[in-house]
């Protein structure tokens, strides 16, 4: 979602600054590099490292309900889509291809962004408070899957974040690799392309092909 779909980046952005000003402190570009794509609670475990606080759960709970309150309120001032997102989910949906968002983001705010970006495109939503862990890990883009009643290696996941292209290679997906804000290295299960307005539903189709492929062609 965050990246991919909408450009929110900078509106966590916007947020994590105003956390950190509340703390007398100022958030570094290597941080905020290290934070897209991240949980929750791996966000605040990072911030509260470089600020120099005391890492007590009570109150790290209180920064992300601060964080997630302040960025929803972003939000509901709407949100601007990455370059040819909205076509592309227009073009996939008119076909009745099944499509799954799978997001680090809380329900509760995950639900403030489809209103926004519109929920009748999506299937099914996965939220990173809904899996026992985010991604990274394979989890979320597992569940997304299994309620799609598809095996992992007939989905594309579309990325833009070094942390949900992991998640996606993990769980055994192709990746369509649409960076943001920050580098994602290649992989053997990953395609980059410079945004979704350069492709159609057939160019995905043809991504993931490839990508099958070759990993027949290693395997074999």
């Amino acid at each position: 979602m965050d990246g991919t779909l909408v450009d929110s980046e900078k509106l966590w952005d916007v947020s994590l600054s105003a956390l950190y000003e509340t703390h007398g402190g100022v958030m570094s570009r290597e941080t905020r590099t290290a934070l897209v794509g991240a949980s929750a609670e791996e966000t605040m475990v990072t911030v509260y490292a470089e600020l120099g606080l005391d890492p007590d759960p009570a109150a790290m709970a209180d920064s992300i309900r601060w964080l997630h309150s302040h960025t929803a309120e972003l939000f509901d001032g709407g949100l601007p889509w990455c370059d040819g997102a909205q076509e592309m989910l227009d073009s996939l949906s008119s076909e009745r291809t099944p499509m799954a968002l799978v997001t680090n983001t809380n329900r509760e705010l995950a639900d403030r962004a489809l209103e926004s970006i519109g929920r009748h495109y999506f299937t099914f939503t996965v939220c990173g408070d809904e899996v026992p862990r985010g991604k990274p890990a394979p989890d979320p883009y597992l569940r997304a899957a299994e309620l799609l009643e598809l095996d992992p290696a007939q989905c594309l996941a579309v990325e833009d974040s070094v942390t949900g292209a992991a998640a996606a290679e993990k769980a055994g997906c192709a990746v369509l690799v649409i960076p943001n804000d920050v580098p994602v290295p290649g992989g053997l299960r990953r395609r980059h392309a410079n945004s979704l307005a350069d492709l159609d539903p057939a160019g995905l189709r043809r991504i993931h092909a490839a990508i099958e492929r070759e990993l027949r062609e290693r395997t074999a």
